[in-house]
């Protein structure tokens, strides 16, 4: 499915051009300064963080006189004060109380306390958020976070961080905070005293940076988030893993948090969970995501891909020139031809797996298809399923092929179905892996995402991501390929789908019992990732099924 290269994570400060307050915020109990305070305006975007010796500076002019000014770090209650009063000193101190801590006897009687790890684990280099304080300053002290959901009582040991890349000129400032939720967002941070930490690249290893906090006896269970907040301007810049279509929170500053709907980044929690404590209700995912399950991490296949020949061998690939575009396509081995499409912004990589096992006994034409790959377009106009068939014929055509296989991924497998009710008799055998009829056969968790994705990319309304934008409206649009269209597609057809795949089950069943001579194939605890997380197996259907 869809792939997306980067996401910001620039998580703001407001500015304006007038009035600054500078002052110190200092420990009442201790008189000592307090690091690292968030000072800000309530509900605002704007805001700034204390240095390491309590020192601060704000400019409040643009701001209503009658807001709350919020000043807060762990251990430490809140202080507020109206704009109006805070303004009355050009220089001040604010006098922070320090937390009182009920300290009570607990007695836990833990039978069995059982490791768990929960949260985001991939380590992509192709989905990422990039904090980058150089490209907007003003976009960077903010705040992102996961949600968790935890059953039974949990004990958290370690945060993990998983960074794709790291350069800093000097350590990079973190805070960590864990809220409480409530309506569904991050609320109140349950931590009794700051957890900070100067990350250096040292620190990172083998990708993840790994923060112990044992020691601080946290202990949660229901709903709770993991937020993390860079606190102190670097030069350089951070590039953090991402899941795509899993759900991330952001806020800027003391604004309110948003949902990020595309991409969560990759946050994950040793814990121990206390088996014999008693649920707060039914056992369920502690992932905190809708989608957890649906769309699985691919990106080490990704990597693995990207370092074949496949897809730039200019010994086997060539050019294709059409209307609009020039088709990129790579030809292996010997035999009846059959012809590899690859899914909604993929590649000829996506078949690395494929390739050298189906060229020993076919004539494998993988394509790139328009628009993705090597295949550019220039057209403005929005791509179609059927336009890909086109392609797919023209290319036959152009090799002196009358008659072809089709073995295709999702938007592969659709341009497949296209290609047998159009050229039927230029069509052998298809085998859609994937693929759905019509757009409500996709799973509407996924719907929801995609159009989220679009309105974003709407809003930005970037022209390097007009190619982006089409790729998401043909999944949300297309195909109409009818239950009286399916009938008539006489050509066998092998149609193959995963029991968690994104594409809902009853509409698979239904595909292959509409089509007159289908074959139907349900892959056990596989997702839409087949032709990555099931390679063999599904080389093995493929060619069982074109040698009947």
């Amino acid at each position: 499915m869809k792939k997306i290269n980067a996401f910001s994570f620039f998580l703001a400060v407001y500015s304006f051009n007038a009035q600054v307050i500078s002052g110190t915020v200092v420990s009442k109990n201790e008189n000592q300064p307090v690091p690292y305070v968030r000072i800000g305006v309530e509900k605002e975007n704007g805001g700034t963080v204390s240095d390491e010796k309590g020192n601060f500076s704000i400019d409040l002019s643009g701001f209503d006189s009658s807001r709350k000014l919020k000043v807060e770090v762990p251990g430490y209650e809140v202080y507020t004060e109206t704009v109006q009063n805070f303004r009355k000193q050009d220089r001040q101190q604010i006098f922070l109380k320090e937390k009182v801590k009920n300290i009570k006897e607990v007695n836990i009687k833990v039978k069995k306390l059982v490791d768990k790890n929960w949260g985001v684990n991939t380590k992509t280099k192709h989905v990422l958020y990039s904090v980058n304080p150089k490209f907007r300053k003003e976009d960077f002290l903010g705040e992102t976070a996961l949600e968790f959901n935890a059953s039974k009582r949990s004990k958290i040991r370690n945060i993990n961080l998983n960074i794709a890349s790291y350069v800093s000129d000097k350590p990079v400032l973190m805070r960590y905070s864990i809220y409480t939720e409530k309506n569904g967002f991050p609320d109140k941070n349950i931590l009794d005293e700051e957890i900070t930490v100067q990350l250096t690249e040292d620190m990172i290893k083998d990708g993840t940076y790994t923060l112990d906090v044992n020691e601080h006896n946290i202990w949660v269970q229901g709903k709770f988030f993991i937020g993390i907040q860079f606190l102190k301007e670097f030069e350089g810049k951070i590039n953090i893993s991402a899941a795509l279509f899993r759900t991330g929170f952001m806020r800027k500053f003391y604004g309110d948090w948003h949902k990020m709907t595309l991409a969560a980044p990759a946050i994950n929690i040793d814990v121990k969970v206390d088996k014999s404590a008693k649920n707060i209700k039914d056992e369920t995912a502690a992932s905190g995501d809708d989608l957890e399950g649906l769309i699985s991490d691919v990106s080490q296949y990704n990597i693995e891909a990207g370092k074949s020949v496949y897809g730039k061998n200019e010994a086997s690939g060539n050019y294709l020139p059409l209307k609009d575009t020039k088709l990129y396509y790579e030809i292996y081995g010997e035999g009846e031809p059959l012809f590899l499409l690859h899914g909604n912004s993929g590649s000829i990589q996506n078949f690395y797996q494929q390739i050298p096992v189906l060229s020993k006994q076919f004539k494998v034409i993988a394509v790139d298809t328009r628009g993705q790959g090597k295949s550019a377009d220039t057209s403005k106009k929005d791509f179609t399923y059927t336009q890909f068939a086109d392609d797919v014929k023209a290319l036959a055509d152009k090799l002196g092929l009358n008659k072809i296989n089709i073995a295709g991924w999702s938007d592969g497998g659709i341009v497949g179905l296209e290609f047998a009710l159009k050229y039927s008799e230029n069509c052998n055998k298809v085998i859609a892996v994937g693929a759905n009829a019509f757009p409500e056969g996709v799973d509407e968790r996924l719907v929801s995402h995609m159009k989220n994705q679009l309105l974003v990319l709407n809003i930005e309304n970037k022209p390097e991501k007009f190619n982006e934008r089409r790729l998401v409206k043909i999944m949300l649009n297309e195909p109409h390929i009818s239950k009286k269209d399916l009938a008539k597609i006489k050509n066998p057809v092998l149609v193959i789908a995963g029991d968690k795949d994104v594409i809902k089950q009853d509409h698979t069943e239904m595909m292959a019992k509409e089509i007159p001579n289908a074959g139907l194939k349900i892959y056990k605890n596989a997702t839409h990732m087949i032709p990555f997380e099931n390679a063999e197996e599904l080389n093995e259907d493929i060619l069982n099924f074109l040698k009947k």
